[in-house]
C-alpha cells in the first residue's frame, strides 16, 4: 500500500480499501476542495481531514463509526432536558454560521480552516452540505453541518454554546432524517461523545456496502428546503403527510 498523490486534473480517488494501517485509513495527498472533487470523495466513504496550511489529506477509516436512528441513545436526563427546554430547531437556515461556529468551538486548533470553510459552502449552495441549528430565543446556541450521500448523512462537525446543544441537535435530526427516509449517519471515527449518543463501529466492507445501496436512494427535494423543526418526540410521519 501506499499514499497517492491526487491529480489536478482528475477527481478520481483510489480505492478505499487501499487505504494506509498507518496512520489508520489515510488514502490519498493533495487534490481540492471543490464540489465535484468532495461529492465523488463522499460517495466512495472518503473524506478530507488536514490541518490548516498543510497539503490535504482523504482517509477512509476500518473500521467506521455509524450512528443508526434507531439505535441512538437518549439517557435520561437528556429526554427529560429535551422535553423541559425551549430550545427551537431549525434545517438550513444558517449553514455558514454553524460552519464557523464549528472551527471556533475547537480551542486546541481547528481543521475546519477557511479553505474547508468555503468548500463545504460552496457544496451547500448547491444543495448537498446542510446544516441543523439549535436557538434559544434568536441566538445560536448549537448545532451541526454534514453532506448528504442519497439515504446517508455524513457528519462532519458539531458545537454546543449552551448545555447539550449539540447533542439536542442530532437527535433531532436523527428523528426527522428517519422520518424523510433516511438511515444511518456517518461520524467518521468513534469518540466518547458520538459513542454516547449510541453511535458504534462497523468493519468498512460493510459500511461501504450500505453507502453503495443509500446512495441511490431518492429523498424528496423538499426535505433539504430551509424549515423549522419539530422536536424529536413529534410524529414527524404524519406530519410530513400533511
Amino acid at each position: 500500500m501506499r499514499l497517492v498523490q491526487l491529480s489536478a486534473h482528475s477527481v478520481d480517488f483510489p480505492p478505499p480499501e487501499t487505504a494506509l494501517r498507518q496512520p489508520e485509513g489515510l488514502l490519498a495527498i493533495g487534490g481540492d476542495l471543490s464540489p465535484p472533487r468532495l461529492l465523488n470523495a463522499y460517495r466512495h466513504g472518503i473524506f478530507p481531514w488536514f490541518e490548516p496550511g498543510e497539503e490535504i489529506l482523504w482517509w477512509s477509516p476500518d473500521p467506521r463509526a455509524v450512528l443508526y436512528p434507531e439505535e441512538r441513545h437518549i439517557s435520561r436526563s437528556l429526554r427529560r432536558f429535551l422535553r423541559q427546554t425551549a430550545y427551537r430547531y431549525t434545517l438550513n437556515r444558517a449553514f455558514e454560521q454553524v460552519i464557523h461556529a464549528c472551527a471556533e468551538a475547537r480551542q486546541d486548533g481547528t481543521w475546519i480552516g477557511p479553505l474547508v470553510q468555503q468548500g463545504y459552502l460552496a457544496l451547500h449552495h448547491q444543495g448537498h452540505a446542510h446544516s441543523i441549528e439549535v436557538w434559544s430565543g434568536d441566538e445560536l446556541v448549537g448545532g451541526m453541518y454534514g453532506v448528504a450521500v442519497g439515504g446517508l448523512f455524513c457528519g462532519e462537525s458539531m458545537f454546543s454554546r449552551r448545555v447539550n446543544a449539540s447533542k439536542c441537535a442530532i437527535m433531532t435530526f436523527c428523528h426527522y432524517f428517519t422520518a424523510i427516509g433516511g438511515e444511518p449517519i456517518d461520524c467518521q471515527v468513534l469518540n466518547p461523545h458520538t459513542a454516547s449518543l449510541g453511535a458504534r463501529e462497523i468493519p468498512r466492507r460493510q459500511f461501504l456496502q450500505q453507502l453503495s445501496r443509500l446512495s441511490q436512494r431518492q429523498l424528496p427535494p423538499e426535505c433539504w428546503l430551509p424549515q423549522d423543526l419539530p422536536p424529536h418526540d413529534v410524529d414527524l410521519p404524519s406530519l410530513l403527510m400533511e
